[in-house]
């Protein structure tokens, strides 16, 4: 089951852009881990591309929303963190691909 939750939440997640990259933010990199707890509460630790970025407000919450949608997930635990900091190394060879940054 945790798998098959696991995975929906991933799916989710690939439904928010980052709005200045057309890559979702899981092909970025930007998520970190993602944590299955008990009782329905996922752990979530994600970056953005800089700490300057122009919707550090919103896309976490936009994250959030997202994960909620999930069927089994009853509470987000966000965690924005800087360290380490996001680089290109860590877009997935999709989104390196979708960008020409090979």
């Amino acid at each position: 089951m945790s798998d098959n939750l696991e995975q929906l939440i991933i799916e989710a997640l690939k439904t928010v852009y980052d709005p200045e990259i057309p890559v979702d933010i899981y092909e970025l990199g930007l998520i970190y881990n993602i944590d299955l707890r008990q009782n329905g509460v996922v752990g979530i630790t994600m970056t953005l591309t800089s700490p300057m970025c122009p919707v550090a407000e919103s896309l976490p919450m936009e994250v959030q929303q997202k994960v909620m949608e999930v069927a089994g997930v009853e509470e987000v635990d966000l965690q924005v963190v800087f360290d380490p900091p996001w680089n290109k190394e860590m877009m997935s060879e999709e989104a390196r691909f979708n960008l020409d940054m090979f």
